[in-house]
């Protein structure tokens, strides 16, 4: 064996990177047999702890933030190997010793796709026993969701229950997830570096004495672009029950660049109705003065429009209203949508205005799949969105940012936006592999992009498309546009599914079983196999589906289908963006 390689001082790297690439590069040449020789040769790489860092990610975040973690971990001396989830089993995981854990949580309670068979494995009977183990898991969710962080959960309990030795305490992140990611990371290192067993408590991890600082450059989550809206207009048709817009952005002098899959992250405001109401309850005029979430000071009206979130109530605020007082209404969890329902149920309970902003969340940027190509429209960033506004409690409801950008934005204002990368939602890296691509609704939007840069680019492959809505006459969302991708030979195939069309209800899912034959034989030649959409229903029913399909027309037994389709996951071909 040769030995191992170091990246010299002579290198144009900084020191950082270069501690950094002789971490990763040590990390996997510690995998093969050891050679005295060669560790005589390199006793500085010998000297490097290897590091696993395991990622379950349905978006991207659990990814990048492994990705941050291994070069931090390579300044300290960690030997760090990131590894997807879906291409790591229980075998392997009991030959490991030291582990990073990375995961997200989506729709109620699941796990990432990578990390569905890896979850489900080590919650097996026959699951192997970590007694050599030593870990630190980071669970990544959002709090407007029941079942938050339970996948980081799940690992963090299952990996203790096989006798694995946790080494930091676990911490749940919620959307703003930098500063608890960072305190995390630092304590997690160095209980692994020490040697020590559960290093420290929950609470310190919150509350760090130093922070690894999180590097950037240019226009990100935390340093938006101000992206003139350049258009907007609805998609339906007169008549429809739906209002999807299709959104244009100038990115131009951003220096923002993206792929087909990602994600832009925008920052709405609030609605000034609603905000005008919860003044009024509060019996504030809005000039009062009042601090912001990242710092500084600013007038309440401003702070409700800006910063906060108006939508569900946290638990603190909650706890608040439900303290016993004279009269009014009985406030609880289920009891209450949003913030103002919380405030007219206990019209008598006022809080001045410092003290009610602290018990709100921050208002949180909302991610779209991106529905164009760079090399189509350089410069500029279209979305897809499907305004929200519905009745309840007899009240009229609005979403935050579908409204914010249907009502309140207009042509030539701006709105702070940033790129979400999304790694696991990728065309194939070879042209001239064959695509499907299943998108309902607002589901359409990432594959816009897909057939807009496989045309662009001169893609050979061939690309076919679901697409389904209720209505045809008023629902068939880029019509025009797809009719122009299937006269040019771009889009292969399209099939359709209106579901109101007609006495019985016929979806995407019913498309693919019609079209069993063909699709299978898709899969065979290679083809990639994408979902985007809803992650409630229509995902887990194209899921469904794609088993049958396989089953019937592959000729295989229902555990067959099942391995036949968790190996296109772990080869990256099976890719879904649900939500």
């Amino acid at each position: 064996m040769p030995p191992l390689p170091v990246i010299p001082e002579t290198a144009p790297f900084t020191p950082e990177q270069r501690a950094w690439l002789n971490g990763f590069l040590a990390g996997l040449f510690s995998r093969g047999p050891v050679d005295p020789v060669a560790q005589a040769a390199a006793p500085a790489a010998e000297a490097l702890k290897p590091l696993t860092i395991l990622f379950g990610s349905q978006t991207g975040t659990a990814e990048s933030l492994a990705k941050r973690a291994a070069k931090e971990a390579g300044r300290q001396g960690f030997a760090a190997t990131i590894m997807d989830m879906a291409q790591f089993s229980p075998a392997k995981l009991a030959q490991e010793k030291n582990m990073l854990v990375i995961t997200s949580t989506y729709g109620d309670g699941e796990p990432p796709d990578n990390a569905k068979a890896l979850h489900a494995a080590l919650g097996a009977a026959d699951a192997p026993r970590l007694a050599g183990l030593r870990f630190a898991v980071c669970a990544l969710g959002d709090t407007n969701y029941i079942q938050f962080c339970q996948c980081g959960k799940d690992f963090d309990d299952r990996l203790e229950k096989l006798g694995a030795l946790r080494a930091a305490a676990r911490i749940d992140c919620d959307l703003d997830y930098e500063q608890k990611f960072s305190a995390w990371l630092a304590t997690a290192l160095a209980a692994l570096a020490s040697g020590d067993a559960t290093a420290s408590t929950q609470s310190e991890i919150q509350n760090p004495k130093s922070e690894i600082s999180t590097e950037s450059s240019g226009h990100s989550r935390k340093n938006p672009f101000p992206a003139p809206l350049r258009g907007s207009r609805v998609l339906n048709a007169a008549g429809s029950a739906k209002e999807v817009r299709h959104v244009e952005f100038s990115l131009e002098g951003s220096g923002l660049a993206y792929e087909p899959g990602d994600a832009l992250g925008v920052f709405p405001q609030n609605c000034p109705e609603l905000v005008a109401e919860v003044l009024n309850v509060l019996g504030c005029d809005g000039e009062e003065a009042v601090s912001v979430p990242d710092g500084g000071t600013t007038s309440l009206r401003h702070a409700l429009t800006a910063h906060y979130d108006l939508g569900k109530p946290s638990p603190e605020l909650i706890a608040r209203y439900a303290a016993p007082a004279s009269g009014g209404g009985t406030v609880t969890a289920t009891a209450v949508m949003h913030v103002i329902d919380v405030l007219l149920a206990r019209p008598e309970t006022r809080l001045v205005p410092a003290d009610f902003v602290r018990l709100l969340r921050p208002l949180q940027p909302r991610l779209y799949s991106i529905s164009s190509s760079l090399r189509a429209h350089p410069g500029q960033v279209h979305l897809t969105v499907g305004a929200v506004r519905y009745e309840a409690h007899g009240r009229v409801r609005k979403g935050v940012c579908s409204t914010f950008l249907a009502d309140r934005c207009a042509v030539g204002a701006t709105a702070p936006v940033y790129l979400h990368k999304n790694s696991a939602f990728k065309l194939p890296a070879d042209p001239a592999a064959p695509v499907i691509m299943v998108g309902p609704g607002t589901g359409i939007a990432p594959f816009r992009a897909f057939l807009q840069d496989r045309r662009a680019s001169g893609a050979r492959g061939k690309n076919w498309l679901f697409f389904g809505d209720q209505r045809a006459a008023v629902d068939f969302l880029y019509r025009d546009e797809l009719d122009a991708f299937r006269r040019d030979g771009c889009l292969t195939r399209l099939d359709t599914a209106f579901s109101r069309d007609q006495a019985e209800k016929i979806y995407v899912q019913h498309r693919m079983l019609e079209a069993a034959g063909e699709l299978y034989a898709w899969l065979e030649s290679g083809a990639y196999f994408y979902v985007c959409g809803d992650a409630s229903r229509m995902a887990k029913d194209v899921d469904a589906a794609l088993h049958k399909v396989v089953e019937t027309a592959g000729g295989k037994t229902a555990a067959q289908a099942a391995d036949y389709i968790q190996a296109l996951k772990a080869a990256r071909r099976y890719a879904r963006d649900v939500y």
